[in-house]
């Protein structure tokens, strides 16, 4: 018995898995999922991302775990402007808890039960010195004393890990040249090792669903600015406040996306990282991209974006009558308000078929995945429209055009009346795609 909804869902992960492969992310996963129990599911998760190609960094809290050992020791918590002070029996608690946890972690990434869905998993954790750290210093009058920050992330000693498949695991602790032992916030070091590594996702793993704001709504997308309005105006979560400033650093930075992502839900993570629509909050560098129906207003912009293709044999000439008769059958994205790509989609209803035509994305742009955004919006307009076959014409862009999906077929297989206007001279190969 086929399960459509699987397959469907497995279709849409397949470009993900795809783009994911052979890229880094670094996973922060603060003390309270830990507390909470919440660390097997997330395992799974992590081990899955692993087998799949990902390169992944794991970066681990540990603030309730330290104040318990605070308490054990019957020792005060002290803080200073949201940071821990750190004195020398406050750092053996610290020891203390970040070690307990690496056994923890460890243990569950080894796991490997029959009947199990880690069943096979032969996952190796890595760990080391990766972090110099350097001390706080005097902040406002107040010896920080241990505590302390990143000031430098061993890339070339990480990056020998991920290259033979394992995962490495980091901490709050850094060390610094003369042998001595800082305590700095997991949000630090997972942010500034997601950059030192120029890694493709920060995520940040949280008891909340993401970015809510003031009036409580969930912001699944948006640019590091928005969230930085976001934040100012007020957030009611402790640990996204803590967390959201180093997620937007991170993308103004080089990373390509921060996430957050609650642990507490089970699978939250595959969730956001293979499907269109998510779970928690996906934050941007810049404005993101959209696809809109064009305008009267884009035709100038349409003829010069087309205008390189045209040139190069690749597009047939068309006139400015055509777009401004035709300009309701494109389509254009938009990056950061600027038209960096357009589509055009053609109906033949009576055949059950649709016709793409016309694409053609800026060259600063070719490598940003805007060609398939483009692709996809038609194929989600012709769906939309009861259409079951999407064919395009094309020259010299055949092998694109059957990495994704399209496959080779006859002018006979046409529509009676785009048979009609085929050019013979131009000689246009033909291929068509079936729509799910």
């Amino acid at each position: 018995m086929l399960h459509p909804d699987f397959v469907l869902a497995f279709r849409e992960a397949a470009p993900y898995i795809n783009t994911f492969r052979g890229k880094t992310f670094v996973i922060a996963v603060n003390g309270e999922c830990i507390a909470r129990g919440n660390l097997y599911g997330l395992a799974q998760d992590i081990n899955l991302l692993v087998s799949l190609g990902v390169r992944i960094v794991l970066v681990h809290g540990a603030r309730p775990q330290i104040d318990e050992q605070l308490r054990i020791r019957n020792l005060p918590r002290q803080f200073h402007h949201g940071r821990r002070v750190t004195d020398a029996a406050t750092l053996e608690a610290v020891k203390a808890a970040v070690g307990g946890m690496r056994h923890d972690l460890e243990a569950v990434m080894s796991m490997g039960m029959p009947n199990s869905p880690m069943h096979g998993a032969c996952l190796h954790v890595a760990g080391g010195n990766f972090v110099t750290a350097q001390p706080l210093g005097v902040i406002d009058g107040m010896d920080m004393q241990y505590s302390g920050r990143v000031r430098k992330i061993d890339t070339g000693a990480i990056n020998k890990r991920l290259d033979q498949g394992e995962l490495v695991l980091m901490s709050l602790i850094g060390y610094s040249p003369t042998g001595e032992a800082f305590n700095m916030t997991m949000e630090e070091v997972a942010c500034q090792a997601a950059i030192e590594l120029k890694a493709e996702k920060l995520i940040f793993m949280l008891q909340s669903n993401g970015l809510v704001d003031a009036d409580g709504v969930l912001h699944s997308a948006i640019s590091a600015e928005q969230a930085e309005t976001i934040q100012q105006r007020g957030i009611d979560s402790d640990e996204v406040n803590a967390s959201l400033p180093y997620a937007i650093r991170a993308t103004r930075e080089g990373v390509g996306r921060s996430h957050l992502v609650s642990h507490a839900e089970d699978g939250a993570l595959l969730v956001e990282l293979f499907t269109d629509y998510g779970t928690g909050t996906m934050i941007a560098r810049d404005a993101l991209v959209k696809v809109r129906e064009a305008t009267i207003d884009d035709v100038g912009d349409i003829m010069a974006l087309i205008r390189p293709l045209e040139e190069q044999g690749i597009l047939i000439k068309r006139s400015r009558e055509h777009f401004e008769i035709s300009i309701r059958q494109y389509f254009v994205v938009e990056h950061d308000e600027r038209i960096c790509g357009c589509v055009a989609m053609f109906s033949f209803p009576d055949e059950g078929m649709a016709e793409l035509a016309c694409l053609a994305v800026s060259q600063e742009r070719r490598k940003g995945g805007f060609g398939d955004l483009l692709l996809g919006h038609v194929e989600k307009q012709a769906q939309l429209r009861g259409l079951k076959k999407l064919f395009i014409l094309t020259t010299q862009t055949a092998h694109w055009f059957m990495e994704r999906g399209f496959q080779p077929a006859e002018i006979a297989d046409l529509p009676a009346a785009r048979k009609e206007l085929y050019n013979h001279n131009r000689r246009s190969k033909v291929f068509i795609k079936p729509l799910a």
